[in-house]
């Protein structure tokens, strides 16, 4: 896998207005069936991660943990970010590309 491309991507979907980031606000986008795609981080901590899991397995969206807490935050440009949603399809289908690489 190539994080560097992933993390572009992230950027990208973050700038398109495409990408929610927070625990909450990715929850959120579960719930409504808007996310496509869930990129949680590897380093996150358990009760993020489960809250997370457990929504996006429930409503049958790919959640995938590949980065870490500060690599997400950086390809988005925030700070202390565990989980993003991607709500668009391109978008997802590409991430998702870069990761099964």
């Amino acid at each position: 896998m190539n994080k560097a491309k992933l993390m572009s991507l992230l950027g990208f979907c973050r700038k398109s207005g495409n990408l929610k980031s927070g625990s909450e606000s990715v929850v959120k986008s579960i719930v409504t069936n808007r996310a496509k795609l869930v990129l949680l981080a590897v380093d996150a901590s358990d009760n993020s991660s489960k809250k997370i899991t457990d929504k996006a397995t429930y409503y049958g969206v790919d959640l995938h943990k590949v980065l870490t807490v500060d690599e997400i935050s950086k390809a988005i440009g925030q700070n202390n970010r565990v989980a993003v949603s991607v709500t668009d399809e391109g978008f997802a289908k590409s991430m998702l590309k870069v990761i099964t690489e």
